[in-house]
């Protein structure tokens, strides 16, 4: 696998690092990119593009703002600014088109996990055009007390400022996601995956778990209360093809309830194909839990069903 980092500019001003990995050969039959989730990088999916370039696709990730190296400082870790899930899914496009130019006759499926698989809903509507097909990691469909998050955020915001880290916040969203596991619990992210490894780097990684800051949160509950508005979801194209798959002890999924409950408004809404996939007693992260190869090897297969290869 061939791999090399590159920033672009948005129209803020803000550096973009991207990551870019591509197969030894030079036969490249798709393209996919992929948007992370809330307090991670996108150098996590560095095994999951070893997988995709090896079968003869070229990845492409970047960090979001206020995430990894696309963050100016430490201090930005956790806080995308102003507006900052617009910009997200507005860097996500900026990426995007940069692909369409460099690889024109390609397809290009986007992948995104958790807090990325929310921007990627939105893109399911607001940029359909852009992307053959959507795959949902870690997702979740509507849920209820979101108007309530977001009051409780607005309110903090005045009080604190848009900066401040909340712990209420933070305990709020992420505290009751360990209450279901099975003790001893090493770490309060053991909810992320059954194998203890991957939790210690996700917790020992300086660029992970760094509390949001108030505005982010803020943002974050006006983006999960538009996705799943039944006039921005009327908009989703019925010919784009709909990969989901969660573990079904994942909390942000209710353990698989949401994801299910995602699946059935899509099947509402006539898309034409959809597929979900929810694995017996997995986690948060599918592809970094004990079976992430089969995980791996079921994205494979659904991209391999879905994108023409040349013969």
């Amino acid at each position: 696998m061939k791999e090399r980092t590159f920033r672009m500019t948005d129209e803020e001003g803000i550096q973009v690092h991207i990551y870019e990995w591509l197969p030894d050969q030079e036969n490249i039959h798709g393209v996919v990119q992929i948007s992370h989730g809330m307090a991670e990088t996108a150098r996590r999916y560095h095994r999951l593009a070893q997988s995709l370039t090896a079968q003869g696709y070229a990845v492409y990730a970047n960090d979001h703002r206020g995430h990894g190296l696309t963050a100016a400082t430490p201090d930005d870790l956790g806080d995308p600014g102003e507006n900052g899930f617009y910009w997200m899914e507005e860097d996500l496009v900026l990426l995007s088109r940069w692909i369409h130019e460099h690889y024109a006759a390609l397809p290009l499926y986007i992948l995104g996990h958790s807090m990325g698989s929310f921007i990627v809903q939105k893109l399911m509507y607001d940029h359909p055009d852009l992307y053959d097909g959507f795959i949902l990691s870690g997702t979740n469909g509507p849920r209820g007390l979101l108007q309530a998050g977001e009051r409780l955020a607005q309110l903090q915001r005045r009080l604190r400022g848009p900066m401040h880290r909340s712990l209420l916040l933070n305990a709020l969203v992420f505290g009751p996601f360990n209450r279901g596991l099975p003790r001893p619990r090493a770490t309060r992210f053991d909810w992320l995956s059954r194998d203890p490894e991957e939790v210690a780097l996700f917790v020992n990684d300086p660029y992970c778990a760094r509390l949001a800051s108030v505005r982010f949160y803020v943002h974050f509950f006006q983006l999960l209360i538009e996705i799943h508005r039944p006039d921005c979801m009327r908009r989703i194209p019925k010919d784009k093809p709909v990969y989901l798959f969660s573990g079904d002890r994942d909390p942000v999924g209710a353990y698989g309830k949401g994801v299910r409950k995602l699946y059935e408004q899509y099947q509402r809404l006539q898309l034409q194909d959809i597929e979900i996939k929810l694995y017996p007693d997995a986690r948060h992260e599918t592809l970094n839990d004990t079976n992430r190869e089969e995980v791996t090897a079921d994205i494979l297969d659904w991209l391999q069903r879905h994108c023409p290869v040349p013969k």
